[in-house]
């Protein structure tokens, strides 16, 4: 999967997308063994068999690499429409829960927010290139049930999606596996609370 980012492209011979597949996949790895801190842009442009500048034309630095990595283990969809807007808000923490349980998923995030303070920037492009696309999906599930009369009109979509994410954290940091049928049980009652 090939994954764009902010930077745009020079005019002249197109990017390979296996070799910005390559360096991606090389990226996750080092994130997940060393952590962002100890991430090395050398080992990672050598694993790829690139040199640096290569991958300095791709991405703007080490935080713009390491998001654009990241993306890999979201699992994109576009935003399910079934009309049954419970339904949709299943398939939608079906597909985030894949996306989270996917090795070395919720350690990733967890590298990443442990960044916060020294790496501002990183936290930022987390929340622009995976944050904000999950919740957007979220709140349009919910804006259409309003819409529909399936949900109250004066129902609180935002702490709805908070709700919706947030119970699979703590489900996490308790140490509870996160079976299948979760993403159902926290949807069904998230929208039995905003009807």
């Amino acid at each position: 999967m090939t994954v764009s980012t902010s930077k745009s492209h020079p005019p002249g011979r197109p990017r390979n997308a296996a070799l910005d597949d390559r360096i991606l996949a090389a990226t996750l790895r080092h994130l997940a063994e060393f952590g962002y801190s100890r991430m090395s842009i050398d080992a990672i442009a050598e694993e790829a068999g690139v040199s640096k500048p290569t991958l300095y034309r791709r991405w703007s630095g080490k935080a713009d690499l390491a998001t654009a990595a990241l993306t890999l283990i979201r699992i994109a969809e576009p935003p399910p429409a079934t009309g049954d807007t419970l339904e949709d808000l299943k398939m939608a923490l079906r597909n985030f829960s894949k996306s989270l349980l996917r090795p070395n998923g919720m350690a990733l995030i967890g590298t990443v927010l442990a960044e916060e303070e020294h790496t501002p920037d990183l936290l930022r492009l987390f929340r622009e290139r995976l944050v904000t696309p999950r919740r957007a999906i979220l709140r349009e599930i919910l804006r259409r049930g309003q819409d529909r009369g399936q949900i109250a009109a004066a129902a609180d979509i935002e702490a709805a999606a908070n709700l919706l994410v947030g119970s699979f954290y703590a489900r996490y940091l308790e140490g509870q596996p996160i079976e299948e049928e979760w993403a159902d049980r926290v949807a069904t009652i998230v929208w039995t609370g905003l009807r």
